[in-house]
């Protein structure tokens, strides 16, 4: 339970602190955190991928609850610091909703294996949303509090992911949490075939 009010409190303070950033949008270097925190946030393809990290390296445990967030992150702010350079990625939607669909299976399925070959598949999937972070970049932005924001607010949603991860299983059943990742792998397919 104070894991749940724990969670709960820092949902809360993530909240005003995105209305506050967003409440100055535009105005000096701010417009670059806002920009950059609320992209994740607005996306539904960004949030449901981003959660499912939390969700899955909650599963896996040990070295892996911090390691795979850690590895998404990394390699999101390296695609989107690609993206911020000019560089070309193919397929980022396709690789952005594969994602979806694959990280929402990886909940479902849950299936156990080395950390760095966790880490290997989120990293894959991240450059793909850290390209599109970087390409949707506003001209005017400072390119590195556009990345401090998305790279924040990314983090944010991996720990509200391993937060109600932790929450489900130690307070209802671990196949509701796996019914949320089929979920989440069901609209990555629509993403990608609908």
């Amino acid at each position: 339970m104070k894991t749940l009010m724990k969670a709960s409190a820092l949902a809360g303070v993530t909240m005003v602190v995105a209305g506050a950033a967003q409440a100055h949008t535009g105005v000096g270097s701010t417009a670059g955190f806002a920009h950059g925190f609320t992209h994740p946030l607005l996306g539904m393809d960004h949030l449901l991928a981003m959660v499912a990290v939390g969700l899955w390296a909650g599963l896996q445990g040990g070295r892996a609850l911090w390691a795979v967030p850690l590895a998404f992150v990394g390699a999101m702010v390296l695609g989107g610091a690609f993206a911020m350079a000019g560089g070309s990625l193919p397929a980022v939607e396709i690789g952005i909703a594969g994602s979806v669909l694959a990280l929402g299976a990886l909940v479902a399925w849950n299936p156990r294996m080395h950390t760095g070959v966790a880490m290997a598949i989120v990293a894959a999937f991240a450059v793909f949303h850290g390209h599109a972070h970087g390409a949707e970049m506003p001209a005017a932005a400072s390119g590195l509090l556009y990345g401090l924001g998305f790279a924040l607010a990314t983090a944010l949603l991996h720990g509200a992911g391993i937060g109600l991860g932790y929450a489900v299983t130690k307070g209802a059943s671990e196949k509701l949490l796996r019914f949320g990742g089929a979920a989440v792998a069901g609209a990555g397919a629509m993403m990608l075939f609908g």
